[in-house]
C-alpha cells in the first residue's frame, strides 16, 4: 500500500539527523482524489500510517484561485479555514505546507532541511550556485511561510512548466530547505543521494569542511558555577519553573536567524559572554522580548535551555546544526540571514507556535521537573520513577547497577538518563552530581531511595553486614544530601522557588524490627537526619521529608529467591511456625489492615504530596496501609 511506502520514507528520513532535526520536515502521498499529508507537530521519525491527514485534493487546490484580501491576517484565516474543510474525517491539523505538497503532481513528496542543503539555501551566493549545480531544480526566494509561500511556489511552478514543459522534481526554498517529488521511493532516494553527493563535492572543492560540529567536553568548573543559576535566568517566564540547561563544550553558536526551524526551537540569537549574569540576561530579554535559549561562554561551554530535557536537547541540536550551516555557507559566499521583518513574522506566527506546542507535549503536575531517584534500576525505585515520569518529570536513574540504570532510563523514555553511582562512596556521589548538572543544569527533586537490608540476630550478626547496611542507608543519604543540596541552593537563589529532598525510609524507621536491627537502626537514624537537614536547609529553600512505606512484598528486596527478605526471615526464624516463604508472605500481609503490601505508586503519591505541599518539612509520612499509625 502506498501509505506504507510514505510511512517508511518518513521514518527513515525523519530518523536521520543529516536530513531532519526536531521532528521537522514533512511528507505526503497522493492518489487521484486525496492527499495524505503529515500532521503539524508530529515527528517524521515516529509517524504511523494512520497519522497522515487525509485531505480532498480539489479543496486544497482551490486555495490557489482565491482572490485578493484586505490583509495578511484575513488571507491566512481564510486559507486555514479552507484547509480544515479539506480534511476528510477526523484527524490532526495538517501541516501548514499541505498546499505545497499539492502543487507537485508526483505520488510522493519528501520535504527536509539537510545542513548541506541549507548551507546553500542560507548562502549569499546560493541562488547562482544552485543554478550551476542543479540546473533542473527550481529556486524560490525566501518569503513568509503560510499561504503566501504556497502561492509563490505555485506561481513559480507555473512559470517553470511554461518554460520547460514539465514539473520540477526538486524545489529549493531559500533559508528553508528542499522539496523532492517522485512516483517511487527509489526515485526519491536517488534524487536525495545525488543531491547530497554533489553538494559535498562542491564544498570539498572549495576547501570547506561539511562535517558535523562536535564540541569537546565543557569546562566543568564553568558548568558547575553557572548552570544552576541559568536554570532560573533562562526561564521563558521570569517566575516560572526552572528550565533544563544542558552544557556542551564551546562552539560558535549561530549569529543570526537562519531558518524557521531554528527560530521556532532555538530562537534567532543567543547570549555570548565571558560571564553571563542576571543583568545581561535581563537586558537581552528586554531587548529581544524573550529569554535566550543559547548562552555561549567562549572557550568554556555552550548552554542550551528548554522546558524539559528533550526540549533542551532540541535546542542543542539546532544550535549545532546552525553552526554547521554557517560553516558550510562559506562555500556559498557567506551567510544570508533572514531580515528582521522575516524573523519577527516567524516569532509571532500562530501556526509555528502551535507546531512547537504540539511537539513539546502537554503539561502534567511535574512537567519539566528534574528528579533523581537513587536505587532506581529496580524495585521501589523503578516503580517510583515510572510514576514520576508519568507526571511529566525527567528522571535520572542512579544505581550501582550501571547497565540496569541505563535500561531503566531507556524504558522510561523521553529525557530520562541512567547513571552509575555508589551512594556510600563520596567521590562517586560527587561525580554523579557533576554529570547531572552537565546534562540538566540542576535538580528539583532528590528521591534518596537506595537501600539494602540484612536480617539476623544481634547475637550473631556480622559487623561487615552491619556496616554495609549503615553505609548505604544512613551514610548514603548524608552524602547525597551534601552534594545535591549545594546545587539546589545555588539554583534556588535565582529562582526563589523550593527544591525537595525526600528520603524513602521505612515503617522500620517508625517502629523497631525484630532480628532486623541494622536496617531499623539505619532508618531510625535516617529520620534524625531528615529532621536535622530540614532545619538547616530551609534557609536555602530546600524542603526535606521522608516517606515511610510498608513492605513492598512484590519487589526484589522481599521476593528475590536467593537474597530476598522472605528467604532471610524464614532462615532466621523470624516468623514462628513458618515453613515456606509463602507462610512468611501471608504473615506479613496479615499485619496490614488493608491486607496487602505497599506498591511503588502508593509511595510516589506521598512523594508528590511532599513536593506540592509548600508548608511541610522535616516530616515522616507513613504509607503503610494502616500498619503504623502515628500519634
Amino acid at each position: 500500500m502506498s501509505l506504507s511506502v510514505i510511512k517508511e520514507l518518513s521514518n527513515r528520513y525523519g530518523a536521520d539527523p543529516e536530513f531532519v532535526l526536531a521532528g521537522g520536515g514533512n511528507t505526503s502521498y497522493k492518489d487521484e482524489k486525496f492527499l495524505y499529508v503529515k500532521p503539524s507537530g508530529v515527528s517524521l521519525a515516529k509517524i504511523a500510517e494512520g497519522d497522515f491527514v487525509k485531505m480532498d485534493r480539489a479543496v486544497v487546490r482551490s486555495c490557489f484561485a482565491l482572490g485578493e484580501f484586505a490583509s495578511k491576517a484575513e488571507r491566512e484565516a481564510k486559507v486555514k479555514s479552507l484547509m480544515a474543510f479539506a480534511v476528510v474525517g477526523e484527524g490532526m491539523r495538517p501541516s501548514v505546507e499541505a498546499p505545497l505538497h499539492e502543487i507537485l503532481p508526483f505520488k510522493y513528496v519528501v520535504h527536509t532541511h539537510p545542513a548541506l542543503v541549507n548551507g546553500m539555501t542560507c548562502g549569499q551566493d546560493g541562488e547562482r550556485r544552485c543554478a550551476e549545480l542543479f540546473p533542473e531544480a527550481l529556486w524560490v526566494e525566501y518569503c513568509d511561510p503560510g499561504f503566501i509561500l504556497a502561492k509563490t511556489v505555485y506561481d513559480e511552478c507555473e512559470k517553470y512548466r511554461a518554460a520547460k514543459g514539465c514539473d520540477p522534481r526538486v524545489i529549493f526554498l531559500q533559508n528553508h530547505g528542499v522539496f523532492v517529488g517522485a512516483d517511487t521511493a527509489e526515485e526519491i532516494d536517488a534524487v536525495y543521494s545525488g543531491m547530497m553527493r554533489k553538494l559535498a563535492g562542491f564544498c570539498a572543492s572549495a576547501g570547506v569542511d561539511v562535517s558535523p560540529v562536535i564540541p569537546a567536553a565543557p569546562d566543568m568548573e564553568c558548568v558547575m558555577s553557572l548552570a544552576p543559576g541559568l536554570r532560573g535566568l533562562l526561564r521563558p517566564d521570569a517566575d516560572g519553573r526552572p528550565v533544563t540547561v544542558a552544557a556542551l563544550g564551546d562552539f560558535s553558536i549561530p549569529r543570526g536567524p537562519l531558518t524557521p526551524d531554528h527560530l521556532v526551537y532555538a530562537k534567532a540569537f543567543g547570549v555570548i559572554s565571558a560571564r553571563p549574569d542576571a543583568a545581561e540576561i535581563e537586558a537581552f530579554r528586554a531587548g529581544r522580548g524573550y529569554a535566550p535559549r543559547m548562552v555561549q561562554v567562549p572557550g568554556k561551554a555552550v548552554f542550551c535551555a528548554g522546558k524539559s530535557k528533550s526540549a533542551a536537547a532540541t535546542v542543542q541540536a539546532l544550535a549545532l546544526n546552525g553552526a554547521r550551516i554557517e560553516k558550510i555557507a562559506a562555500a556559498f559566499g557567506g551567510v544570508h540571514y533572514l531580515s528582521d521583518a522575516q524573523r519577527e513574522f516567524i516569532e509571532n506566527w500562530e501556526v509555528e507556535s502551535y507546531r512547537a506546542k504540539v511537539a513539546s507535549g502537554g503539561n502534567s503536575a511535574l512537567t519539566g521537573m528534574v528528579a533523581v531517584v537513587t536505587g532506581g534500576a529496580q524495585g521501589f525505585g523503578l516503580g517510583i520513577a515510572e510514576s514520576l515520569v508519568a507526571l511529566g518529570a525527567d528522571i535520572v536513574v542512579a544505581d550501582m547497577n550501571a547497565e540496569g540504570a541505563a535500561k531503566a532510563a531507556a524504558v522510561l523514555g523521553g529525557g530520562c538518563r541512567g547513571f552509575a553511582v555508589n551512594v556510600a562512596d563520596e567521590s562517586s556521589v560527587e561525580n554523579l552530581v557533576r554529570e547531572i548538572v552537565r546534562e540538566f543544569g540542576g535538580v528539583d527533586l532528590l528521591v534518596s531511595n537506595a537501600g539494602v537490608a540484612r536480617a539476623g540476630s544481634v547475637k550473631s550478626f556480622d559487623f561487615k553486614d552491619w556496616k554495609f547496611v549503615t553505609d548505604v542507608n544512613y551514610n548514603g543519604f548524608f552524602l547525597c544530601t551534601k552534594y545535591f543540596a549545594r546545587v539546589m541552593a545555588e539554583q534556588n537563589k535565582v529562582t526563589g522557588l523550593w527544591s525537595d529532598i525526600v528520603q524513602v525510609n521505612s515503617k522500620s524507621g517508625l517502629a523497631g524490627s525484630k532480628n532486623n536491627g541494622a536496617y531499623a537502626g539505619s532508618k531510625f537514624g535516617g529520620l534524625g537526619l531528615v529532621q536535622s537537614f530540614a532545619l538547616e536547609l530551609v534557609a536555602d529553600r530546600i524542603k526535606v521529608n521522608a516517606v515511610c512505606p510498608g513492605n513492598f512484598l512484590d519487589g526484589p528486596l522481599w521476593s528475590d529467591p536467593v537474597r530476598g527478605l522472605f528467604v532471610q526471615y524464614l532462615a532466621a526464624g523470624k516468623v514462628p511456625g513458618a515453613k515456606t516463604v509463602e507462610d512468611v508472605r501471608r504473615h506479613y500481609e496479615s499485619l496490614v489492615p488493608m491486607n496487602r503490601g505497599c506498591f511503588p505508586s502508593d509511595v510516589a503519591k506521598a512523594i508528590v504530596y511532599a513536593v506540592e505541599q509548600q508548608y511541610e518539612t522535616g516530616q515522616a509520612i507513613a504509607v503503610t496501609g494502616g500498619q503504623i499509625m502515628l500519634n
